[in-house]
């Protein structure tokens, strides 16, 4: 995984106050919770995922979704995969995958916190 793909996972986990500093086979990783379904997430202190979290656009890049850290979040695979194929193409016709794609922007704004705090 690429440097600014761990620093961009880094970013998220600064903003979102699911996630705290614990020890995880007898090292510091990053403990939080995925966006979708609140499946425990891992991340080593240097953004390297240790379970399978992915970065999750809320709104779709292909609908004008951008990489601002209010539209990232960190999901695991099954359900950033599972939005990706199933609702993301949706996204304009689909009154449903607007309400879920509202939810998580919600769930984002609800977990926000201050980078400087985390």
């Amino acid at each position: 995984m690429s440097s600014s793909k761990r620093r961009r996972i880094l970013d998220i986990v600064a903003t979102d106050a699911t996630f705290e500093c614990t020890e995880y086979r007898g090292r510091e990783v990053w403990l939080g919770k995925c966006l979708h379904c609140n499946a425990h997430l891992l991340v080593g202190l240097d953004g390297e995922p240790i379970s399978r979290a992915t970065i999750e656009h809320i709104v779709p890049r292909v609908h004008g979704g951008t990489d601002a850290l209010e539209n990232l979040g960190l999901a695991c695979a099954r359900c950033n995969q599972g939005k990706g194929t199933r609702h993301d193409r949706h996204y304009h016709r689909d009154a449903r995958v607007r309400e879920l794609v509202e939810r998580l922007l919600q769930r984002r704004r609800e977990r926000w916190r201050d980078p400087d705090d985390a």
